[in-house]
């Protein structure tokens, strides 16, 4: 593996096309998923998993119907992908993304491009009512988001074919920011967003916003702001919203041939959204550092516990042959014992030759004279015990034998150095050029 090398960044069309910060997750990305050398490959090779990081912040958008929320999200990627109205136009959740080609997905071939959230199967009806709407727009920064919009809430006796509050919780703590929507057209106290927005505090209190939506349709400043300590004085009744620092910015689409005096502060939600792409890329960069120091540390310790249970089998062979060689030889040397002595000097020097037959005559001489101390009647037992001892000898051999552990092949001790070495000389040095790289995108020369 050391002879291999990386894929290169990116052509020069792409690069000329993408920003720093989308080529950053890309490559991050492809350092992951790569069918060679890839992270996600190597890791569960090891029996370690992982998840490539995502290349696209998930910006979930929640409110009441006809909140605007489809609306915003047309005007952000400035095409009209989603439909919008006063009715419930959109009654599951659609994933909508920047891509190659406009392309619309149903359920299944969305979970399939958002593998992160398989769960969501876990919730009884959802993926009949999940789709994925692919854009080819690459305005602002929509080439790194992907917006869910969420489907519109409303209370009373409408009823949901999936659990949605649970829906819309689960998918508002895996989402990078939850934008509420509040319309002041009389829906913005709607008691099931409310209940959704309490919980999605307790869990993941920082990345809720809320937006005062349609504000040029509240009206004049008087009923805006009417509007507003309406929708400040319920949520701070519910103790999990009533928190300091709140912040409820005044948004409406923008429509030159209906000019409003409402302050707009739409472009803050993109500075935000820009804000949480920067700060994407530093924490997938840090989770590739931290990967990679994961896979090597899982290396060096199977191949410490390696070296150990080779030392192990080592001292296991040893007490198997020690086991099974007494359990062989001793009753070979009593019975032959028996044999010699029953043979004349002469005979066993003209069978062995002398110098043999002499240790031989020493060894069950030995033999013979302990035999010769057993009363003849404790004879018998003492065969008996003896039997009993080399078989037990014989038992523990095989027991022993059967307690030495696997170890690693050749092979495998030799893929995983090759895997440690291509880890700290390609992928951290590429995170160290990614990260440096970024840096200049965003200090001046004489910082870094």
């Amino acid at each position: 593996m050391s002879g291999r090398k990386p894929r290169s960044v990116a052509n020069p069309l792409e690069s000329a096309i993408t920003t720093p910060s989308e080529r950053i997750l890309k490559e991050c990305h492809s350092l992951y998923v790569d069918t060679e050398n890839g992270l996600v490959k190597i890791a569960s090779s090891l029996g370690v998993r992982l998840l490539p990081p995502r290349k696209k912040i998930i910006v979930m958008i929640m409110g009441n119907h006809s909140a605007g929320k489809s609306s915003f999200i047309n005007w952000y990627a400035e095409e009209h992908i989603q439909k919008t109205g006063v009715a419930i136009e959109t009654q599951g959740f659609t994933f909508i993304t920047s891509g190659r080609k406009r392309e619309s997905l149903t359920g299944n071939a969305t979970l399939h491009l958002y593998p992160h959230f398989r769960p969501l199967l876990e919730f009884k009806g959802v993926t009949d009512y999940l789709s994925a709407e692919i854009s080819t727009s690459k305005q602002k920064k929509f080439s790194l988001v992907t917006f869910v919009d969420t489907p519109g809430l409303v209370d009373g006796d409408m009823v949901y074919p999936f659990n949605v509050n649970s829906a819309i919780t689960w998918l508002g703590e895996q989402a990078d920011l939850v934008f509420v929507f509040f319309d002041p057209m009389g829906q913005a106290l709607c008691k099931r967003t409310l209940n959704i927005v309490e919980q999605l505090s307790e869990k993941c209190g920082d990345k809720l916003l809320f937006y005062l939506s349609k504000a040029d349709e509240a009206g004049s400043e008087t009923d805006r702001q009417r509007v507003m300590m309406q929708i400040v004085q319920e949520l701070c009744r519910r103790p999990g919203l009533n928190k300091c620092g709140f912040e409820m910015p005044t948004i409406y689409i923008p429509n030159p041939s209906k000019p409003s005096r409402c302050v707009n502060q739409i472009d803050g939600v993109c500075q935000t959204i820009e804000k949480t792409i920067n700060q994407a890329v530093q924490k997938t960069l840090d989770q590739l550092e931290k990967d990679s120091d994961l896979i090597c540390s899982t290396i060096s310790s199977r191949l410490e516990k390696d070296r150990a249970d080779a030392s192990y089998n080592k001292s296991v062979r040893l007490h198997s042959f020690l086991c099974g060689a007494l359990g062989i030889v001793l009753p070979a040397l009593f019975i032959l014992s028996f044999i010699v002595h029953t043979l004349s000097k002469e005979q066993l020097d003209e069978l062995l030759g002398e110098g043999t037959a002499r240790t031989v005559s020493i060894c069950t001489g030995i033999v013979m004279y302990m035999w010769d101390w057993i009363p003849e009647d404790g004879q018998v037992v003492f065969v008996i015990f003896f039997g009993a001892f080399c078989y037990l000898l014989l038992f523990l051999a095989k027991y022993f034998a059967g307690r030495g552990t696997k170890t690693l092949t050749k092979k495998e001790k030799r893929a995983m150095a090759e895997y440690s070495d291509y880890i700290q000389d390609i992928v951290k040095t590429k995170k160290g050029k990614l990260y440096e790289w970024y840096l200049q995108q965003c200090a001046a020369e004489y910082d870094l």
